[in-house]
């Protein structure tokens, strides 16, 4: 029955959906993409002016632009941007209410050439939903880590359990463990130790740093890894010229400095840098908890990305990272009041000791890229070194209390204890030392045939009918040992707990050594056919196929996904619409592997799931004097989910069963 009224709030959303984008009515609109003459790339911040009447707009960060010109009368659009040659766009009679593509490839001034610009993840015949940084840097945030934006600019994404203190974040009911994270083509890995926000430093994207970044929630391409809830793709900024920046504030601070320096004697190479450095302090927010102590928090995070043109054909960069984070807790006491106005209740706390904790962690990743002059190919090779090494020690003992409070008005007792319910003492040891190495080289390439003989890596095929086929190869060594010591022991109104009349126990105890030494390779090949036909549609068809295997488990696995993107040109109103699919299998690494004792399973099986999403976007505008652009997203989707593994989840720490023990849906 529920399914039945679900179905059918569904099908009602999308026929509203379908029913305002065929009504919505729009003023003529002159749109397309700008792009480097030579090299194919798109020009970002390019200048789009009406003549006559001083209207005027920039591109975006994918060359695109869109803007509202006359219709029925002649008009002069003029395209320009620094260090290229203006170009004189003269248009006339066109009809009212229509979208009119026109794109414009810029020939280069003397002395501004710069041969390549590879533009990843741009290409648009896919699910993502992209956003640039301009505004994203002036949302506030306690953490200074743009992954605690993304409830705010994606639907579907959520926040971690630890409060605003936290740049966890979880997709339609997955968990955090289940989103990759991409930088420049490098995946992002996370510390693993860390059990609460107050102890997350400084996440490795650099707000500073970023050019553009792109989101799926789920029906992703095959050139993404293998989780099973999300993607997020950064793309760092190429720069052109020296800029810089420097923030400061109560919680931390932040600088940034970025510049391209050309030869001499060629002024088509270059060598470009950018480089940040940040440091965050949360001791004035983590004063205001319930538990009351010292708290000294240090984070600080330094990061660098440089590309040289070695020819005009050839490109080396190389992206590196130090992140240091260090949290010192010396407890003093803790007092929290709940339960109801006639049954007020008081928790109190007293502590001793001190808790320790140190994360450091290093990336380094080197890549090579080919886009040879004039072809339709391009080749790239890239390799990368992830280090952490994560120190976890406290020793606290706590003495609790738990009262019953007064709360007659008329009582001279009012909100004091006046009978005690419970107390105790809990005591709290660990000593866990954790490194890990992840250590990769992977090979991605392109090919585009068809009626298209440009080519550029993110280029977007808009020929009537071409082929974007893409493949990637990857083998990784990864490199664990861990050592675990904590326990637990609990005392209550003088028994210990688990209690023996002869010796002292403790509740709970995890001690264990794991060292691990395993290989794994992953492939993709995948191929998108782009198919246009002018004023009646744009169809984009991406089918791709991924494959694993891990010489621990032994297990080899097959997943294939698809997606198809179908935009009408004969409606007025700008709709696109997309379904996507496919299986999604997520191999365990080590944090899945051990389970809730400290034990490693080497049989565990990845966890799978199944995606089908099924969704629109309609862009449209609002007001007449000064239109604004608001872009409408909606979707259905559909995961079913099996050989999961259970898991218990305390702030931000998972603990994982260990075992392939559930099936699920979402």
């Amino acid at each position: 029955m529920n399914s039945t009224i679900n179905m059918k709030y569904i099908f009602s959303f999308l026929t509203i959906l379908l029913f305002l984008s065929g009504t919505q009515a729009q003023s003529t609109i002159l749109y397309g993409t700008i792009t480097d003459a030579q090299t194919k790339a798109p020009i970002e911040f390019a200048s789009v002016v009406v003549v006559e009447t001083g209207t005027g707009i920039t591109t975006d960060s994918l060359g695109n632009y869109e803007i509202k010109v006359p219709s029925k009368e002649s008009f002069t659009v003029e395209y320009s941007y620094l260090g290229y040659k203006t170009f004189p766009g003269k248009f006339g009679g066109l009809k009212k209410n229509t979208r009119n593509r026109f794109d414009v490839a810029l020939e280069s001034g003397e002395g501004f050439f710069d041969p390549i610009v590879v533009k990843s993840s741009a290409i648009k015949t896919d699910n993502m939903v992209r956003e640039g940084t301009d505004e994203i840097g002036l949302l506030p945030t306690t953490t200074g880590n743009v992954e605690s934006m993304l409830p705010v600019l994606f639907a579907g994404v959520s926040s971690g359990t630890g409060g605003e203190l936290t740049s966890q974040y979880s997709v339609r009911g997955g968990n955090y463990d289940e989103n990759l994270v991409y930088v420049n083509d490098f995946e992002i890995y996370r510390p693993l130790l860390v059990r609460s926000g107050q102890q997350e430093g400084l996440t490795f994207p650099n707000i500073d740093l970023i050019q553009e970044l792109a989101f799926s929630s789920g029906g992703f391409q095959a050139k993404y890894g293998d989780k099973l809830s999300s993607v997020l793709d950064i793309t760092y900024k190429k720069p052109d010229s020296l800029r810089a920046s420097i923030g400061m504030s109560l919680l931390g601070g932040s600088a940034h400095v970025e510049g391209s320096i050309k030869k001499p004697t060629d002024r088509n190479q270059a060598f470009r840098y950018l480089i940040g450095a940040r440091y965050k302090t949360t001791q004035y927010l983590l004063g205001s908890l319930d538990t009351k102590g010292e708290y000294t928090p240090n984070f600080m995070d330094l990061q660098g990305n440089f590309t040289y043109d070695l020819s005009s054909t050839w490109q080396l960069g190389l992206i590196g990272n130090y992140n240091r984070s260090e949290f010192q807790f010396v407890p003093v006491d803790r007092s929290t009041a709940l339960g109801l106005i006639n049954f007020a209740l008081e928790f109190r706390a007293d502590f001793e000791g001190q808790e320790i904790d140190d994360f450091t962690t290093y990336m380094s990743g080197v890549s090579l890229t080919h886009l040879p002059k004039n072809a339709n190919y391009f080749l790239k090779f890239m390799g990368s070194r992830y280090q952490s090494f994560e120190n976890e020690r406290f020793d606290i003992i706590g003495e609790y209390l738990l009262g019953q409070l007064e709360t007659n008005l008329g009582s001279d007792d009012i909100g004091e204890i006046v009978g005690i319910l419970g107390s105790g003492i809990t005591h709290n040891f660990a000593r866990n030392y954790l490194t890990a190495t992840v250590t990769n080289f992977q090979h991605k390439g392109g090919f585009i045939f068809g009626k298209k003989e440009e080519f550029d890596e993110g280029y977007d095929p808009s020929s009537e009918n071409s082929h974007y086929l893409r493949w990637g190869a990857k083998v990784q060594n990864e490199i664990i040992n861990d050592e675990l010591n904590e326990w637990e022991r609990l005392d209550s109104a003088g028994y210990s707990l688990n209690f023996d009349p002869e010796q002292v126990l403790v509740k709970s105890v995890i001690k264990s050594v794991n060292n691990l030494n395993t290989n794994r390779i992953s492939a993709y090949v995948q191929d998108t056919w782009s198919y246009r036909k002018d004023s009646i549609m744009d169809l984009g068809v991406t089918v791709g196929v991924r494959a694993s295997y891990w010489d621990l488990n032994k297990e080899a696995t097959i997943s294939p996904r698809a997606q198809v993107i179908y935009k009408p040109l004969q409606s007025k109103s700008d709709v696109v619409y997309t379904l996507s699919g496919g299986l999604y299998y997520q191999p365990p690494f080590y944090r899945e592997l051990r389970n809730r004792e400290g034990n490693v399973n080497e049989n565990l099986l990845s966890q799978k799931s199944a995606h089908i999403v099924l969704g629109g976007t309609w862009d449209f505008y609002l007001g007449k004097k000064r239109p604004t652009k608001f872009r409408f997203i909606t979707e259905a989707y559909y995961k079913h989910l099996w050989d999961l593994v259970t898991f218990d989840l305390d702030n931000v720490r998972i603990r994982y069963s260990g075992e392939n023990d559930a099936t699920g849906y979402v």
